[in-house]
């Protein structure tokens, strides 16, 4: 656009000053002489409009991103932290007219609090392996280069080994004591660990930082659960399944647009900010779902109750909100330095 308008600014008035100087003045009226020059100047105008006009799709995703891709996503962890924030105090005060899942605990039988403190132990050592596994990983140089990788082979690789252990941990039955399951347990836990070895890069305090802010976002979603009526968050599953897959594609189209781009820092931004929102909702469904199954799972049936299994849904949210906290915090939330 710039090439065309210096073109026809440049043409305009040489244009001009020829025919003035190669015809004598008494054969040209000064009213055609105006006449040209108005013409011409249209000329230029329509031609700069369309110009602009024909900016493309392209041109507009690959401009440098502004401050707003980002003040947007911001915005939206405000509001769900105010919000968050009211529904604690709401229910947590008592203030609801339904009885919440605290306040019926008093009510339930020795095999259900159990079955929920198996839960949330398996939960406490699924955290801890997968920090063992990624502090051990990044001490061993082999294993971190191999980690960091970023060809598609290695990529495909990982995804398949996570949502491959996942399955077999979640396929094989629950029994009591140390056996299969647990094994099974501890090495999706594992691996787990070592694909996330590549955030110890950011540094120790920081990651000790977003693991406080993370426990204090999953402890305080926890008790909103805890204390909202039993099924109060259970009905957003299908919404929550629409936002995953929002969130998702904008993380694999992050991949490809850096975020110093509009389109990449918008989709950015909706990677990092809505996937915090997001699995917090998660987290709040996920918890109630824990209780709903601990308190309606027959005691005497074939299958018994498995703790591992009801677990893995707030390992994952509490790991999602870990990485992008973490990512907010070292400044990949639009404070670049």
């Amino acid at each position: 656009m710039s090439t065309m308008m210096a073109a026809s600014l440049t043409r305009i008035p040489l244009t001009a000053f020829v025919s003035g100087f190669s015809k004598p003045s008494l054969l040209r009226p000064t009213q055609n002489t105006m006449a040209r020059f108005q013409m011409y100047a249209n000329e230029t105008r329509t031609a700069t409009r369309r110009a602009a006009k024909r900016k493309s799709f392209k041109e507009i995703a690959m401009a440098p991103a502004g401050p707003g891709a980002f003040n947007v996503g911001k915005g939206l962890v405000a509001g769900g932290s105010v919000i968050g924030l009211g529904a604690l105090c709401y229910y947590g005060l008592g203030m609801s007219s339904q009885l919440g899942a605290l306040d019926k605990a008093v009510l339930w039988p020795e095999e259900v609090r159990q079955r929920i403190r198996d839960t949330y132990m398996y939960f406490g050592g699924s955290v801890a392996i997968t920090a063992a596994s990624a502090i051990a990983v990044s001490r061993n140089p082999r294993l971190m280069g191999l980690m960091m990788k970023n060809s598609w082979m290695a990529i495909g690789v990982t995804f398949a080994t996570v949502i491959g252990a996942g399955m077999v941990c979640r396929s094989i039955p629950y029994q009591e004591g140390f056996g299969s399951k647990q094994l099974a347990w501890m090495a999706y836990s594992g691996i787990f660990g070592a694909v996330l070895a590549p955030m110890t890069l950011m540094g120790g305090p920081l990651l000790i930082r977003a693991a406080w802010y993370t426990a204090g976002v999953v402890g305080g979603l926890s008790t909103v659960a805890m204390c909202a009526p039993s099924e109060k968050f259970l009905n957003m599953g299908g919404p929550l399944a629409i936002g995953l897959g929002f969130v998702f594609a904008s993380s694999i189209g992050s991949m490809f647009l850096p975020p110093t781009t509009a389109l990449g820092a918008g989709l950015y931004s909706i990677s990092v900010y809505g996937g915090l929102v997001l699995f917090g909702m998660f987290l709040l469904y996920d918890t109630q779902k824990i209780i709903k199954k601990a308190e309606s799972h027959p005691p005497y049936a074939m299958q018994k109750f498995d703790p591992i299994n009801a677990c893995i849904g707030i390992y994952l949210d509490t790991i999602n909100i870990f990485i992008r906290i973490a990512m907010i915090l070292s400044g990949g939330g639009g404070k670049r330095k």
